[in-house]
C-alpha cells in the first residue's frame, strides 16, 4: 500500500518557471496585504462587513445590537477595521456611524460566504 502525498519524489527544478515567478512576485506589497487579511480573520468583523453591506452606515450601538455583543467589544473590532483602511467614520453628536471604505475587500467577504452557501447545498 502506497502513501498519497503531496511532494514531489524527486528533487527537480524547472528554472523558467522558477526565474517567472520569481520576476513577479514581489515583497513590495505583502505586508500590506498580510496586514488586511489579519483585519478580517475574524468572525465578528467579517459579520460587521456583511452588515455594512446590507445597511451602509450603521452606529456602534446598532453594531452591538447586531452581534449580540457589547459596546466596548463592538468598538474595539470597529477600530481594527478602521486601522485597516477599511471603514470610515461621521460622527454625529456624541453618536459614531461607520461604513465600508473598501468595497473591494466586502466584495470578497460576500462572495466567499456566497461561495461557502453553495458548498453546503
Amino acid at each position: 500500500m502506497t502513501k498519497d502525498t503531496a511532494v514531489c519524489n524527486v528533487t527537480c527544478l524547472h528554472e523558467d518557471k522558477v526565474n517567472r515567478v520569481k520576476e513577479n512576485l514581489s515583497d513590495e506589497h505583502m505586508h500590506e496585504v498580510t496586514a488586511l487579511l489579519k483585519a478580517v480573520a475574524d468572525q465578528t468583523r467579517v459579520k460587521i462587513i456583511s452588515a455594512l453591506t446590507i445597511e451602509p452606515e450603521l452606529c456602534v450601538c446598532d453594531m452591538a445590537n447586531i452581534l449580540n455583543c457589547s459596546v466596548a467589544s463592538t468598538s474595539h473590532h470597529l477600530r481594527t477595521l478602521k486601522k485597516a483602511g477599511l471603514t470610515t467614520t461621521r460622527k454625529e453628536g456624541t453618536t459614531v456611524y461607520y461604513k465600508l471604505s473598501d468595497h473591494y475587500m466586502a466584495d470578497f467577504i460576500m462572495q466567499a460566504i456566497s461561495q461557502q452557501k453553495e458548498k453546503a447545498l
